[in-house]
């Protein structure tokens, strides 16, 4: 990475202020919040449309994450070769082609195509992700890299916000009320009909994410973006692997992320069943059960988003390692509660566990690319083959609320949360090292 002046600052490099660059690639990051967090209630409609059990349906986020894994190490040779700009403007090109591929995956009325559809869709994420975050990185110091890269991923929320309304407004209330139970009696003729009007609600989102993201891909093209963090490089990749790996913070903090990532998904997928077990428990219909469940999936974001902007705020006076570390013990408590109670005080603590994740990923990110130089851009790429854990937990999850079982009178949903309580004390634990190798031993 080029050694900044005394004259960078937040958005500041040698001086020249790179304000206009900075919104549009974090208009990126609000983008694929709106895809991220339009498919989480995916996984409850796909298992409806398609009478499928919930770990059927959790191949949603097992493909969704496989191709940010898949594609981060071929992002960052790419951007690596060219520019984090090239890989940005691939990357929303293939996402966009992705959103794209629901219309014949909905002609055709089958699962499998629309995991294909994820899948490409979000091969163009880990291009974004590969490029944007260590760009955001580099425009400016150091010194403020982690609150930079803060302040933009606190649009990242935003962008999940719309995601979660357009889901629930447009896809939830507008998908036939027939319950799981009323679907499973209808013959095949009758299924059809309301598979097609169901999967015909379903890509509209993904439409509008295919127009959202051409335009963007338009604007940055045509925008002249900074050079000078932006500069092409012919490292030698097993090199700049070998120097990756001898960095502490950086591989403990690849595991740490991918934990986290976990964490993140499986709480605001399986959001939809537990509040739905939850109101149907109260005689709600199932319809009205996942639409209030969506309600409280909203409230959680709302206060991950406010919670983003005021941790942003706090970390100008707490290091990013203490800070990482009280949110992810305060997360592992709230997730203890939602595994005891049986009412809505489970959901509120889910609310309570999205306020305290709103600092993680891109604070994780920040203390990992401490010391990383000029390879920032294939810290990045590993940084984002961790989002894997997207793709591995949930489905582990969805298996033990699949298995039914009760255990000391709580439900499997209720257990299943074992899964990201055990994440938020592996992140919980790389908040403390960091904290004692970088605060007070100083170590690199």
């Amino acid at each position: 990475m080029k050694q900044t002046d005394e004259r960078d600052g937040l958005l500041l490099r040698n001086g020249v202020s790179l304000m206009v660059p900075f919104v549009l690639i974090t208009m990126c990051f609000a983008l694929w919040g709106f895809a991220n967090d339009s498919t989480a209630p995916m996984v409850k409609a796909f298992s409806k449309i398609f009478r499928m059990s919930v770990t059927e349906g959790a191949l949603v986020p097992m493909a969704f994450y496989l191709g940010y894994f898949a594609m981060a190490f071929p992002a960052a040779l790419f951007i690596q070769r060219f520019s984090f700009k090239s890989g940005v403007m691939l990357g929303l090109a293939l996402m966009g082609l992705g959103a794209l591929l629901f219309i014949p995956a909905k002609m055709m009325g089958y699962y499998y195509p629309f995991l294909l559809a994820y899948f490409i869709m979000t091969c163009g994420l880990s291009f974004l992700e590969t490029s944007c975050n260590p760009y955001i990185y580099c425009m400016g110091s150091e010194q403020t890299a982690t609150r930079r890269l803060n302040l933009a991923q606190a649009f990242n929320p935003i962008g999940a916000l719309a995601g979660m309304f357009v889901a629930m407004q447009w896809v939830q209330v507008r998908m036939n009320p027939l319950s799981t139970e009323e679907r499973m009696k209808l013959n095949d003729m009758q299924l059809q009909v309301v598979r097609d009007h169901d999967l015909s609600v379903l890509i509209g989102p993904y439409i509008f994410l295919a127009s959202a993201a051409v335009i963007l891909l338009v604007l940055i093209w045509l925008t002249r973006m900074p050079k000078g963090a932006d500069t092409p490089t012919s490292k030698d990749v097993r090199t700049a692997m070998e120097e990756l790996w001898q960095l502490r913070s950086y591989r403990e903090g690849v595991i740490a992320q991918f934990f986290y990532v976990g964490a993140q998904v499986t709480c605001w997928t399986f959001i939809i069943q537990y509040g739905t077990h939850i109101f149907m428990s109260e005689g709600m219909p199932e319809k009205g059960a996942e639409i209030m469940s969506q309600k409280f999936n909203i409230v959680a974001m709302l206060f991950f988003c406010v919670s983003r902007f005021v941790c942003t705020w706090f970390l100008k006076y707490i290091s990013p390692s203490r800070l990482l570390q009280v949110l992810a013990v305060v997360a592992a408590g709230a997730i203890v509660g939602v595994i005891l109670f049986s009412d809505r005080s489970g959901l509120y603590c889910l609310v309570v566990v999205s306020a305290c994740m709103s600092l993680m990923f891109p604070t994780i990110y920040g203390i990992s690319l401490r010391g990383v130089g000029d390879n920032v851009k294939f810290a990045s790429a590993g940084l984002i083959m961790s989002v894997l854990g997207g793709s591995v937990f949930p489905p582990l999850q969805a298996a033990i609320i699949d298995t039914n079982v009760s255990l000391f009178g709580l439900p499997s949903t209720n257990l299943s949360f074992v899964i990201p309580l055990t994440c938020f004390i592996v992140v919980a634990r790389y908040g403390y090292l960091s904290y004692v190798h970088h605060e007070i031993k100083g170590e690199e």
